[in-house]
Order: structure tokens, then C-alpha cells, then sequence
């Protein structure tokens, strides 16, 4: 089960109009302690940030599963209420769960988001879809690159 830290990084970026500014840009990676969380998005941002940087903040999220989609250009945070029976009382007990969604716009997201949970058996609900400040995500990868897009074939 992966760890999803949330990684700001703050540096200096020239904008269209040839201004230098400072931002503070969030980034998610998959790491298993704030240590490790640190060194891969240092890793990760060092081939496309030129000049100082720091590293201003390393959290911990609640994001349970991430819905990939590679044409999508945005990430979205989907809250999610499942709806489950309390078997001792029988009253019905709704438990918030939290999901990243990669998407080009709402719509969108929120179709990948159905499509990822199609095969869930518990009913859920959909409380809220926010768009994410959210740059990038790194997800943990022993292999060396990017996972190849997995495709269902019928």
C-alpha cells in the first residue's frame, strides 16, 4: 500500500512574461517516512529546476488509491462516503475516504473516478470533487521509469 506525501517546493520560476517569481508548489510522492518522502522529490524536480530551491514542507496525506489517467492535466481530490451496516447495531455508518484523481477537467474526474471504483462491491457516495493545486505525482516505481499505461483488452 503506498504513503502519499505531499511535498512543496519552493523556488524562483520565470513566468511568460519574463519576470522571475517565487512560488511554493505542492508535489505527491510515494515514499515510506518524511526522510525518504524529502530525497525522491529532490530527485524527482532537480532535472527541471535551475538555481536554488528548498524543500518548505513534507506531510502526510490521506489519499487511499490514486486514479491514474495519462492524458489528463489536472488532479482533482475526490471525497468519497462509504455507506457500510454496523452489524452489532444495525444502523448504517458512513466512513469518508479519500482519493487523487488525474483528470483534464471535473467531468472528467469524476468519470475516472467512477470507472476506477466500478468494481467495488460496498455503495458509496460522492461528497465533494475539489481541483488540487497539485503539480505532479511520483509514484513509487522499482523498475527504473513511469509504469506502462495498463489497457483492458476484451
Amino acid at each position: 500500500m503506498a504513503n502519499w506525501f505531499e511535498c512543496k517546493v519552493r523556488y524562483t520560476r520565470i513566468v511568460e512574461t519574463g519576470e522571475q517569481k517565487k512560488v511554493n508548489e505542492p508535489y505527491m510522492v510515494d515514499a515510506l517516512s518524511f526522510t525518504e518522502a524529502e530525497a525522491r522529490i529532490i530527485e524527482e524536480i532537480q532535472p527541471f529546476i535551475s538555481g536554488d530551491y528548498t524543500i518548505s514542507a513534507v506531510k502526510r496525506t490521506n489519499i487511499s488509491e490514486i486514479f491514474w489517467d495519462e492524458t489528463g492535466d489536472k488532479w482533482y481530490s475526490v471525497k468519497a462516503v462509504f455507506i457500510v451496516i454496523d452489524e452489532r447495531s444495525g444502523k448504517e455508518k458512513k466512513t469518508a475516504t479519500h482519493f487523487l484523481v488525474q483528470a483534464s477537467d471535473f467531468r472528467n474526474a469524476y468519470d475516472n473516478f467512477m470507472e476506477g471504483m466500478k468494481g467495488t462491491m460496498a455503495d458509496f457516495e460522492v461528497a465533494s470533487i475539489t481541483e488540487t493545486p497539485i503539480m505532479d505525482v511520483y509514484r513509487e516505481d522499482l523498475s527504473g521509469g513511469k509504469p506502462a499505461e495498463t489497457t483492458a483488452e476484451g
